[in-house]
Parts: structure tokens; C-alpha cells; sequence
């Protein structure tokens, strides 16, 4: 691929991820009966939502700014502890195999945004 089918392809593939990290992140802040629902159901505190909530939307600016590198590595590895958090919860709650991949789909869209930043 072209530099600059790597540029466009990682900007696409990054502002979508960052768009759904940066919702999620403000309906945990919002303190939405589902979200208080699934942490119970997981056996996690409710006041987990307003931790994960800050960090999401401080990632998803992270990971589209340009200016510091470090931040970004750093905002990367925080969604794959939280991606892969999400998923073992799952699965170790018995919700069922569906319910335990599913998050893996976001990892997989991080590591191709995370692959397409480290090429340009």
C-alpha cells in the first residue's frame, strides 16, 4: 500500500475506533442504568464506570492527536488492558463465548490502526 493509502486508511480505521471509545466512554460517565447493570451483573463496583469512563475519552483524544508519541503508545496499551479486560469478564462470568469475543473485534480494529501508525 502507498503512504498514502496508509495515511488514509489509518485515519479511517482510527476515528472510528476513537468515536466508539469516546461514546462509550461518555455513557459510562453518564451513569446509564444498562452500565450499572452490566458492572453488577459482572460483580464490578459501580463508581469502575466513571474510572473507565474518564479514561476512554482521555484515550480516544490520545490516540488521534499527533503531537505526543509517548501518550499515544501509552493511550493504545490502556485500550488493550481494557479491551482485553472486557473480555475475559465476560467469559470468566460464564456470559457465553459470544459474549467473551466480541470485544476482541475492537482489539483487532486497535492492532490495524496501532500496525498503520507505526508504517506511516
Amino acid at each position: 500500500m502507498k503512504s498514502k493509502g496508509v495515511k488514509i486508511t489509518y485515519w479511517i480505521v482510527t476515528i472510528l475506533f476513537a468515536v466508539f471509545m469516546l461514546f462509550s466512554g461518555i455513557s459510562e460517565l453518564m451513569q446509564t442504568e444498562q452500565g450499572k447493570e452490566a458492572l453488577a451483573a459482572l460483580g464490578y463496583p459501580i463508581y469502575l464506570n466513571i474510572i473507565l469512563g474518564v479514561a476512554k475519552v482521555l484515550g480516544a483524544i490520545a490516540i488521534v492527536q499527533t503531537k505526543f508519541r509517548t501518550i499515544k503508545e501509552w493511550a493504545y496499551a490502556g485500550f488493550v488492558f481494557d479491551i482485553i479486560g472486557a473480555s475475559l469478564s465476560f467469559a470468566l462470568n460464564g456470559d457465553g463465548i459470544g459474549a467473551a469475543v466480541f470485544p476482541l473485534v475492537f482489539l483487532i480494529v486497535l492492532f490495524v490502526s496501532y500496525a498503520l501508525w507505526k508504517k506511516m
